[in-house]
């Protein structure tokens, strides 16, 4: 009997399939001598939003041009959105958007108007399930430009000229879309404006978005999937709290007593808090129970893959001076 996984799992990269929209198998990358990517794996499923993360030189950037069609891979197979990227025409590259760190123009454009010419490319691409482009007015206002409309983009300040950055990059109405750092240079209203179309683009539109940041507390607000690329490899994938409860599946819990601070680990916090405040009731203050963050989960497993000691990190993120209360 042939499950569906068993079913996916023997499909070769690039074959169709109306939910998997990125399909990456043992990808492979060297320049000259030096192995950048020694066998990457991963799929994404439409709608899902992924966060690529890992230390510098990792080879993030590396995985995201090959994705984009911009770099050719030296051995393994992806398939994005039922193609090879590598072999991809401009049908296929009018399904996707790349929001790159820095987009070079002429500062003499206005906003409204580099908009409406960079749309009417995608007019040809049009489908009755998918109506491209989106109507410039509207994609102004989405990515809160509607008072620079008529702005020449010399006159943008740096969080402006981000938010047109995106607008370039989802003009087309993407299928996939890829964020290259893309809330940087953003203050906190821009940023929480920009996670709230990250929201609608994957939930409204059914947009797969793949980003990279090195914001992990954005990170782990917008990501469905995390995974940590480390030594050519793919070597956590998982959902910010799954990953958590790969260090460590106890939480902390802090508090303080006739003023004596104390600190327990718990795999049931609720339960455990129940009890503390059954036997000592208003005794109990400053109470703070804590989870492992997405920074802890990371620092903790790219260390584990670098020492090749998982115990010896993970004892390094716990650090508990734990007491029986």
């Amino acid at each position: 009997m042939t499950t569906p996984a068993m079913a996916r799992a023997s499909r070769p990269a690039g074959a169709p399939d109306e939910d998997t929209v990125i399909d990456v198998r043992d990808l492979r990358m060297s320049y000259g001598t030096n192995q950048v990517l020694t066998g990457v794996n991963f799929t994404a499923r439409r709608g899902e939003v992924l966060v690529l993360l890992g230390p510098n030189g990792a080879g993030k950037t590396t995985t995201i041009e090959i994705l984009e069609g911009f770099r050719m891979r030296s051995a393994g197979q992806v398939g994005v959105l039922g193609a090879d990227p590598a072999k991809a025409g401009e049908d296929w590259r009018a399904r996707t958007g790349v929001v790159l760190q820095s987009w070079r123009d002429h500062g003499r454009w206005k906003v409204r108007t580099l908009l409406a010419n960079l749309a009417r490319h995608y007019e040809p691409y049009a489908t009755p399930s998918r109506r491209r482009p989106y109507d410039v007015a509207e994609l102004i206002e989405m990515v809160g430009l509607g008072e620079q409309a008529t702005a020449k983009l010399s006159t943008l300040s740096g969080g402006q000229r981000r938010r047109l950055d995106v607008a370039i990059g989802i003009v087309g109405r993407p299928e996939l879309l890829f964020l290259d750092e893309p809330t940087a240079g953003f203050d906190p209203h821009a940023r929480r404006d920009f996670h709230d179309l990250v929201h609608r683009l994957s939930d409204l539109e059914d947009t797969t978005i793949l980003l990279t940041t090195h914001d992990l507390d954005e990170a782990e607000k917008l990501a469905d999937r995390v995974l940590i690329l480390a030594g050519g490899q793919i070597v956590a994938d998982g959902s910010a709290d799954e990953l958590a409860r790969q260090v460590t599946r106890d939480a902390q819990v802090r508090w303080s007593r006739n003023g004596e601070r104390y600190v327990h680990a718990t795999p049931d916090a609720t339960a455990f808090v129940r009890d503390l405040f059954a036997q000592y009731g208003d005794e109990v203050d400053d109470l703070e129970v804590r989870r492992a963050t997405l920074e802890d989960t990371y620092i903790t497993l790219v260390r584990s893959h670098e020492t090749g000691h998982p115990d010896e990190a993970a004892d390094a993120f716990a650090g508990l001076e734990v007491s029986d209360r």
